[in-house]
C-alpha cells in the first residue's frame, strides 16, 4: 500500500477513534446505513416490499395519519440513508459543515443543531406536502429521510455566524461562506419542481434552523440554554433536600480532564488560525476558567 493511501486510511482511522460529536455522528449515520444493506437482503430474498421494510418503519411521512401512528419518524429519518451516494455526500458535507461550525461554537451546539435542524426539516416538510394543492396525489405514500436537512442547518449556521469565512473551493478559489450558503439555498428552492420536492422542502426547513439559532445567539440569546438551565434547577433541588453529591470516581476525574484539555486545545488553535477575537463569549469564559485552574 502506498504511504499516501496508509496516510488517508489512518487519518480515517484517528478521526473516527476521536470521542467527538461530529465523529459519532458520522459514525452513527454510516452504522446505520450498513445495517440497512443487510435488511434489503434479506427483504429482496423474502420479496417482501418494493419499499424497504426499514424506510417504511423510520422514514417520516408527509401522512398526518402516518405520522401519528409513528411520531418517532420525525427523530429516526435524519440518520437514514438507503443510497450509498446519498451517504457519501451527507456525510462529506457533515464533515466539511461540522468542521467549519465547530471553530466557532461547541460541541454540545452542534449536536443540537444537527437534531433540531432535522425536525425543522421533517415539520417543513410535512407542512408543505399538507398545505398545497400539488402534493395532494402524492402526499399519502411521501416519506422524507437522509441527514440533509440536518447538515444543512450546521452548514447555514456556520455561515451565519462567519459568513466572511473563506473556503478554497477547486476551480473557483476563494468563496466566502456567505457565497456558498445563498447558493445553497436557492438550489434547493428551485429544485422543488425538478424531482425530490420533499427532499429539498427538509433541506429550506434546516437551513432555517441554521440560520435562525444564529441569528439569536448575535442578541445573545441561545435556544439550547433552556436545557443547561433544567439541569442546574435539578441540582438546586437535590442541594435543598439535603441530598450529598457523590465524589467523583478516579475515571470520572480523568475523563472530565480529558475533555477539557481537548476543548482547550480546540479554542487553542482556533485562537492561532483567526485570533482571539473570533471566539465567543462561551470559549472566553472557559479558557478563562481553564487558566485558573
Amino acid at each position: 500500500m502506498r504511504p499516501f493511501q496508509v496516510n488517508i486510511l489512518d487519518g480515517i482511522k484517528n478521526f473516527f477513534l476521536q470521542k467527538n460529536v461530529l465523529s459519532r455522528l458520522m459514525l452513527i449515520n454510516i452504522s446505520i446505513w450498513v445495517i440497512c444493506l443487510f435488511i434489503s437482503v434479506f427483504t429482496w430474498l423474502f420479496n417482501v416490499s418494493d419499499i424497504s421494510f426499514v424506510t417504511k418503519l423510520f422514514a417520516v411521512p408527509a401522512n398526518l395519519s402516518a405520522l401519528a401512528d409513528k411520531p418517532w419518524t420525525l427523530f429516526t429519518y435524519m440518520f437514514l440513508q438507503e443510497e450509498f451516494w446519498h451517504l457519501f455526500f451527507n456525510m462529506l458535507m457533515l464533515y466539511y459543515g461540522g468542521q467549519i461550525f465547530l471553530q466557532f461554537l461547541s460541541q454540545k451546539q452542534l449536536l443540537w443543531t444537527y437534531i433540531i435542524g432535522g425536525l425543522f426539516g421533517a415539520l417543513f416538510f410535512i407542512l408543505v406536502f399538507n398545505a398545497f394543492p400539488v402534493f395532494d396525489d402524492m402526499r399519502n405514500h411521501a416519506v422524507a429521510l437522509g441527514s440533509s436537512a440536518s447538515v444543512m442547518a450546521i452548514l447555514i449556521a456556520a455561515a451565519t455566524y462567519q459568513p466572511e469565512y473563506s473556503l478554497n473551493l477547486f476551480l473557483l478559489g476563494q468563496v466566502k461562506m456567505k457565497w456558498i450558503a445563498i447558493v445553497f439555498v436557492i438550489i434547493d428552492f428551485l429544485s422543488i419542481t425538478k424531482g425530490n420536492s420533499g427532499g429539498h422542502i427538509a433541506h429550506l426547513g434546516g437551513a432555517l434552523w441554521g440560520f435562525l439559532y444564529v441569528y439569536f445567539i448575535k442578541r445573545d440569546f441561545d435556544f439550547y440554554a433552556i436545557f443547561k438551565k433544567k439541569a442546574r434547577i435539578k441540582v438546586k433541588t437535590r442541594n435543598a433536600d439535603n441530598y450529598r453529591q457523590r465524589p467523583k470516581t478516579d475515571e470520572q476525574f480523568n475523563a472530565e480532564r480529558a475533555m477539557n484539555q481537548e476543548e482547550v486545545d480546540r479554542i487553542l488553535e482556533k485562537i492561532a488560525k483567526n485570533g482571539y477575537s473570533s471566539l465567543n463569549e462561551r470559549e472566553k469564559e472557559f479558557l478563562f476558567r481553564q487558566s485558573k485552574k
